[in-house]
């Protein structure tokens, strides 16, 4: 009689657990077809919190086979046309009469417009640590590495298995939001 009682319970936790292996292979298919993706394209409506003044502005974005992001900013006006790259080991911006200055996050170690940069690098090599089906899709947690101070993201999945939202969070503060639009791999 023991024995039958610790095979269902055995069988209700490995049941149970079936869902949340699917939604860890889906964040995982996804990091694997970013890796694979010769580009990924999308659109990026982000939000700078500084806690008492909000930065809204909007982003063409292009990540190539090594994760670095190519931009140009499409809203607002006074700073669309701006242009630039990230990549791992700094970045640069490209303007012509107009400069974007944002003030740093992060204790003064991040601008915002990093923030489609942090997304991808994020996706791709960032530590999966959990998986739960919402309302508005399946959220992926990831934190960018161990430390005390680590950044995490949580990213919101689409029907097409895509980012369609994220939060950046830092010490366990919402830092910067992107709404995720027209995203394509290729």
């Amino acid at each position: 009689m023991k024995k039958a009682g610790v095979l269902v319970l055995l069988l209700m936790f490995f049941c149970g657990c079936s869902d949340s292996d699917k939604q860890i292979n889906r964040g995982m298919e996804l990091r694997t077809k970013l890796l694979e993706a010769s580009a990924f394209s999308f659109d990026a409506d982000i939000t700078a919190d500084y806690g008492d003044k909000l930065h809204q502005f909007s982003m063409n974005c292009q990540s190539d086979r090594e994760g670095d992001i190519y931009f140009t900013v499409t809203e607002p006006e006074s700073i669309s046309g701006i242009s630039g790259r990230i990549q791992d080991e700094g970045g640069e911006l490209i303007f012509e009469d107009v400069a974007l200055h944002f003030e740093l996050l992060t204790d003064n170690q991040l601008s915002p417009v990093s923030a489609p940069w942090i997304l991808v690098k994020t996706l791709r090599s960032g530590y999966l640590t959990s998986a739960c089906e919402e309302e508005s899709g399946l959220r992926l947690t990831v934190d960018d590495r161990y430390d005390e101070n680590a950044m995490t993201a949580d990213i919101w999945l689409d029907e097409q298995n895509l980012p369609a939202r994220a939060e950046i969070l830092y010490d366990g503060k919402r830092i910067l939001t992107l709404i995720i639009k027209n995203a394509v791999l290729s």
